[in-house]
């Protein structure tokens, strides 16, 4: 079992940048995906960035430029680090992991994962 805790949502400007966390806890494979996925009200779930456990990270075209995924493998750490915000980002931000399968670009852009985290907010205004 693989346990996520986001956190670092908020309500912010728009243009401001935000960094959300997600910390991971239990059973953790030697290789995988973990990611970022975010959904709004009313519309699907989406796909915001991945990462493999090399260090090969993959961002959605929406939001390239502006949003960066990192790790901290030491620390089980997930990042995503959000600049020149826009109300359009306003969601729910999961993170998300499984053990790789194929490819974390076809994970994401799938939007299916085994473990989740409970969500965190973002909302930007204008």
């Amino acid at each position: 079992q693989v346990q996520l805790v986001e956190s670092g949502g908020g309500s912010v400007q728009a243009g401001s940048s935000l960094t959300l966390s997600c910390v991971a806890s239990g059973y953790i494979w030697s290789r995988f995906c973990m990611g970022w996925f975010r959904q709004a009200p009313g519309k699907e779930r989406e796909g915001v960035a991945a990462i493999e456990s090399n260090g090969r990270a993959t961002v959605a075209d929406s939001v390239e430029g502006r949003f960066t995924i990192s790790i901290d493998r030491a620390n089980n750490t997930l990042y995503l680090q959000m600049s020149s915000l826009k109300s359009e980002d306003t969601a729910m931000y999961y993170c998300a992991a499984d053990r790789y399968i194929f490819s974390c670009t076809s994970w994401r852009n799938r939007g299916e994962s085994n473990y989740w985290g409970q969500g965190t907010q973002v909302t930007v205004s204008s």
